[in-house]
C-alpha cells in the first residue's frame, strides 16, 4: 500500500477546501488535497474523461486556458446531462456511471465532483448571510461580526461585484418597486428589499456595448467572437451552468466566473505548499488513541487503478461536502453523538415564470422580448429576512422545460385549481402546454424562491447498509420540509407572482418543485457537531470546512460565500491549535 505525510489532509476540492488550502499555504503549512473526480484545464489530465492522467498538481503553470475552452464546450447535453455529461456527481472515467445516492423520497440532488466541486455550474452569487440568521436564530455559537473579516477578504479577491443590470433585470426591478420594495444597500441584509445580486463576476468589458449592437441588445448576437485578451471580464452570455468558460482563450485564472478552480485554485497553487490529487475517493478517516480519538490521515481509493493507498497528517479536514462529509465520517466508525449528518437544510427551492406581451416589454424596457439568455444567470433579488429570497434565475432552454414545468411535486397542471391563487397555472406541464410554454421562453422571466429552512433532527444524511458502491456503504439522504418551511416557500412564492403581476405579465406559473438538493448546508453544524473553530468535538485533529459546517442556511441567502469565508476562519483555527499560530490573522477566532 503506497502511503505518504504531510502537514495536512483536506477531502475535496469543492468551493470551500480551496479557501482553506490557500490561507493555510500562505501561512506556510503544506496541504495535500484528496478530490474524488477529475481535474479539468490542467496538462496533467489532457484527456480527464478518457485516461489517468498524472498523479498529483501543485505548479500553478499545469493551469491551462487551452484545455480549459477544449473541454468546457458550452454545451447543455456534453455540460450537464447527470448521466453522461462531463460535470456530473461520478468519476473522471466517462464510460463508467455516477457514483449512487440512496433517496427514498421524491427528491434531485444536484451536486459535481472534480476540483472546484459544484461552484463549476453556480452562478457566482455571493451574498453573505442574512444579519437575523445569525444574530436572531438559535444555531450560530459565533456572532455575525466574526464572519465579517473574511467576506470582506474574499468580496476583494474573487472580486464580489454588484451584477450588471440587464434587460430581465430591469423588468424584474420594476415589478419589485411596483410592489412596494425599496432598494437594499451593502451587503449586510436586515430589512425586505431588492439590489443587484453580490456576484464573483467582474464586470463586463466596457467595448462589449460598443461592439455588440445597439442599447438593449447587450452582447451582440455571437459572445463566440469576444476573445481574451480583446474582451475582459464578463461576457454576458450565461454560460455558468455549462461550466462558466468565457472568455475563451483567457488563462484559467482570467475566466470571467469566479468558481473555485478558477479563483482559489490559482492562489493556492501560488503559495508552493499547495498539490491537489484528483482522482482520490476517500474512503476512511484514520484515527488512534481509542476512547480518546486522534485524525491521523485519511485512506482513499484510486478511482483509475482500483487501489487504495493512505496519506498521514497532522492535521485532517473534510471539505467533501454535506453528504459525503457525513458519509465518509459514519462509514470510519466515528462517535455519533446523534447530529452527524443531521439538520440538513436545503433552501426548499420553488420557481415562479411571468411571460410578457411585447407590447408590455417595449414600454417598460425598450425591447419586445425579456431574453433570458443575455446577462448574467441570475444578477437581481429581493431579500426577504425571515422569510428567505427572491432572485431572477434564468436557465437554458433544456434546464428551463425540466427545472420550471417537469419537476413539479404532487398533481399535473391539468388536476389544479388555481382559482383564488396568484398564479394562472401551478404544477408539471405537458404535450402541448409544455411546447407552447418553451414557445414563449424569450419572453419568460423566471424566479427562484430560496427558503429560510432551519435545520431538523430529522431531515439529513445516514448510511444505506443494504447498498453498497466501491467505496462503501451509501449515504441515505433524507430531507422533508416541516409546516413552517411550507409556510414560508408559499409566501415567497406569492411575493414572486406579485412581482411579476405588477411588472405586467400575462401569465404567471407556478412549479411547486419537488426538493431539489442543490444548496445544502448545516449537515455538521458548528455548535452540534463541531466546536466554534469547526474542529470535531469528539475526535481532535479532525476539522470540518465546508458548507456542512454552516450552522444554519443562512437564511436563504446563496451559501457559497458563507461557507468559504467560514473555511478561511477554519484555516486560522488549524494553524493556531496545531502549527506555530498566525501573526497577522484576518479575524479572530
Amino acid at each position: 500500500m503506497y502511503e505518504r505525510d504531510t502537514d495536512v489532509v483536506v477531502v475535496g476540492a469543492g468551493g470551500d477546501g480551496p479557501a482553506l488550502a490557500w490561507r493555510l499555504g500562505q501561512l506556510g503549512i503544506d496541504v495535500t488535497i484528496l478530490e474524488a473526480g477529475p481535474f479539468y484545464g490542467n496538462e496533467k489530465w489532457e484527456a480527464p474523461n478518457d485516461a489517468p492522467g498524472g498523479e498529483r498538481s501543485g505548479d500553478p503553470s499545469d493551469l491551462s486556458g487551452e484545455l480549459y475552452d477544449e473541454q468546457f464546450t458550452s454545451k447543455e447535453g456534453d455540460m450537464n446531462d447527470p448521466v453522461t455529461g462531463k460535470l456530473r456527481w461520478g468519476p473522471a472515467d466517462s464510460d463508467r456511471p455516477p457514483w449512487q445516492r440512496t433517496v427514498p423520497q421524491q427528491a434531485l440532488i444536484s451536486q459535481l465532483s472534480g476540483v472546484g466541486g459544484t461552484t463549476q455550474h453556480y452562478y457566482a452569487n455571493h451574498p453573505r448571510a442574512f444579519v437575523t440568521s445569525v444574530e436572531d436564530q438559535p444555531h450560530w455559537p459565533i456572532d455575525y461580526e466574526e464572519l465579517v473579516p473574511y467576506y470582506q477578504l474574499l468580496e476583494e479577491t474573487h472580486p464580489v461585484e454588484p451584477a450588471p443590470t440587464t434587460p430581465k433585470a430591469e423588468v424584474f426591478f420594476e415589478g419589485a418597486r411596483r410592489a412596494g420594495y425599496g432598494l437594499n444597500d451593502g451587503y449586510n441584509v436586515t430589512e425586505s428589499g431588492y439590489r443587484p445580486f453580490p456576484n464573483a463576476i467582474p464586470q463586463p468589458d466596457e467595448r462589449l456595448m460598443r461592439d455588440g449592437g445597439e442599447e438593449g441588445d447587450v452582447g451582440g448576437n455571437n459572445t463566440s467572437e469576444y476573445r481574451y485578451p480583446d474582451y475582459e471580464g464578463d461576457t454576458l452570455a450565461m454560460h455558468e451552468h455549462q461550466g462558466g468558460p468565457h472568455p475563451r482563450d483567457a488563462p484559467m485564472r482570467e475566466r470571467a466566473r469566479r468558481s473555485s478552480n478558477v479563483s482559489l485554485v490559482p492562489r493556492a497553487l501560488d503559495t508552493g505548499h499547495v498539490e491537489i490529487r484528483p482522482n482520490a475517493f476517500a474512503t476512511a478517516i484514520l484515527t488512534e488513541g481509542g476512547a480518546a480519538e486522534e485524525a491521523t490521515g485519511v485512506e482513499f481509493r484510486d478511482t483509475w487503478a482500483g487501489t487504495t493507498e493512505r496519506i498521514h497528517a497532522d492535521v485532517v479536514v473534510l471539505a467533501a461536502g454535506c453528504i459525503e462529509t457525513p458519509r465518509l465520517w459514519l462509514n470510519s466508525g466515528l462517535p455519533d453523538n446523534g447530529w452527524v449528518g443531521r439538520g440538513l437544510t436545503t433552501h426548499h427551492f420553488d420557481f415562479v415564470a411571468g411571460t410578457f406581451d411585447p407590447d408590455t416589454l417595449e414600454a417598460l424596457i425598450g425591447q419586445r422580448a425579456v431574453e433570458p439568455h443575455q446577462g448574467q444567470a441570475a444578477g437581481s433579488r429581493v431579500d426577504v429576512p425571515g422569510k428567505g429570497g427572491i432572485a431572477v434565475n434564468t436557465f437554458a432552454p433544456g434546464i428551463t422545460a425540466m427545472a420550471m414545468y417537469a419537476a413539479a411535486q404532487g398533481e399535473w397542471a391539468f388536476d389544479r385549481d388555481t382559482a383564488g391563487e396568484p398564479w394562472d397555472t401551478a404544477g408539471r406541464l405537458a404535450g402541448r402546454q409544455l411546447k407552447e410554454q418553451m414557445a414563449d421562453y424569450r419572453r419568460t422571466l423566471t424566479l427562484i424562491c430560496h427558503t429560510d429552512d432551519r435545520p431538523r433532527k430529522e431531515n439529513g444524511v445516514s448510511i444505506d447498509e443494504t447498498t453498497e458502491d466501491e467505496h462503501g456503504p451509501v449515504p441515505l439522504v433524507e430531507w422533508e420540509a416541516h409546516p413552517e418551511d411550507d409556510a414560508r416557500r408559499d409566501d415567497l412564492a406569492r411575493r414572486a407572482a406579485e412581482i411579476l403581476e405588477e411588472a405586467g405579465a400575462e401569465h404567471v406559473h407556478r412549479t411547486d418543485a419537488a426538493p431539489i438538493l442543490l444548496h445544502m448546508q448545516s449537515s455538521m453544524a458548528m455548535g452540534k457537531v463541531l466546536d466554534t473553530g469547526c474542529e470535531a468535538m469528539d475526535v481532535s485533529r479532525l476539522f470540518v470546512a465546508d458548507h456542512s459546517a454552516l450552522s444554519n442556511g443562512v437564511g436563504g441567502a446563496n451559501p457559497t460565500h458563507s461557507g468559504q469565508a467560514l473555511a478561511l476562519r477554519t484555516a486560522e483555527a488549524v494553524a493556531d491549535r496545531y502549527f506555530d499560530g498566525v501573526e497577522d490573522p484576518i479575524g479572530s477566532v
